[in-house]
């Protein structure tokens, strides 16, 4: 297939293009508009004969007319996602997340192509910490932020127009992403960077929100999957059960790294913090027979470690920025 992947600089974009290149033999065109969350040297290394990048926004309607007949499916991986940033200027959430993405289904409802939607768990709002219970495609919706409000309408778009249009589309929630290339505002590599610079890591509240993580290699196998062979109007979750409380995997971090696990400094809690998350991928592994790599988050831990390590070219010149920003807000 010759895809056209928005935001394919960003943190999974990047690691789904790499996927990929790696593993298929389908071609890559990457749009995106490269804010700061996105990240040219991310695709570094890609095979110029399979891969292309168009400077970009999803909105700009005229441009991505021009890119569409060219292609056989659109992974729209593009959006605003920081949650904090939310909070403090919600409009360029509304603008990337719902315009952007209409104006994506209309260019595949005008062409015909498929269309696949990432999306989050965090459209479906959160669970108490002592409830059994996880998150499944029949999870009414419950967004609790601006950002996940967002792409929860963006999610409802793509379900109008597939009803309405006939758009042949496809739309997977994932759990929280951890791997290389995630910019360091984020909570794991913030941490981990936090550390390699001999700086105390920060943690909101007492630490106690749960998060169900899964490795970049294994959300990008799930939605390549998805797109080969998942049907057309359905809605697919992604998770690798790896549910863990912010305050264990911060001490996981640091006691890889060798340090003491209490070696870290308790923040004031961010503005509505989901209590907790949980995917149930029952779905996609019966249906697909999708299975994640990296099962065990210890080993996906280890391994995210060591490629910031080895990789501080690519993060250090956004830390300042990063943290200078979070200082801001008493974080």
């Amino acid at each position: 297939m010759r895809l056209l992947v928005t935001g394919g600089a960003g943190f999974i974009g990047s690691n789904f293009v790499h996927y990929v290149l790696s593993h298929t033999e389908h071609t890559v065109t990457v749009l995106d508009k490269l804010s700061y969350a996105g990240n040219l040297a991310s695709l570094d290394g890609l095979d110029p004969a399979r891969f292309r990048f168009v400077l970009g926004d999803i909105q700009d309607a005229s441009l991505i007319a021009t890119l569409t007949p060219d292609h056989d499916a659109i992974v729209h991986y593009a959006a605003e996602s920081h949650n904090d940033n939310s909070l403090s200027d919600p409009r360029p959430f509304l603008e990337s997340n719902i315009i952007g993405t209409y104006t994506l289904l209309e260019a595949a409802r005008a062409s015909g192509i498929r269309f696949h939607h990432i999306s989050t768990d965090e459209v479906y709002g959160d669970l108490d910490l002592d409830d059994p219970a996880r998150f499944t495609e029949n999870t009414p919706y419950n967004p609790s932020s601006p950002y996940s409000s967002t792409k929860a309408s963006s999610d409802l778009l793509v379900r109008a127009w597939t009803r309405s249009f006939g758009v042949r589309a496809t739309i997977s929630n994932c759990s929280n992403n951890y791997g290389p290339y995630q910019h360091v505002e984020k909570f794991i590599p913030r941490q981990i960077t936090n550390v390699l610079r001999g700086e105390r890591p920060r943690l909101y509240g007492t630490g106690e929100n749960v998060r169900d993580w899964i490795h970049a290699d294994d959300h990008s196998s799930a939605v390549l999957t998805i797109l080969e062979r998942g049907v057309v109007g359905e809605t697919y979750l992604i998770g690798a059960d790896g549910e863990k409380n912010n305050r264990s995997v911060i001490e996981l971090i640091l006691t890889q790294l060798g340090h003491p696990a209490d070696a870290y400094d308790l923040v004031a809690d961010r503005p509505g913090h989901d209590l907790r998350y949980a995917i149930d991928s029952a779905k996609l592994r019966t249906s697909l027979g999708w299975v994640p790599r990296f099962a065990d988050f210890e080993t996906g831990l280890a391994d995210t470690i060591a490629w910031y390590r080895n990789n501080e070219a690519w993060w250090a010149p956004h830390k300042d920025a990063a943290e200078a920003r979070y200082r801001t807000q008493g974080q």
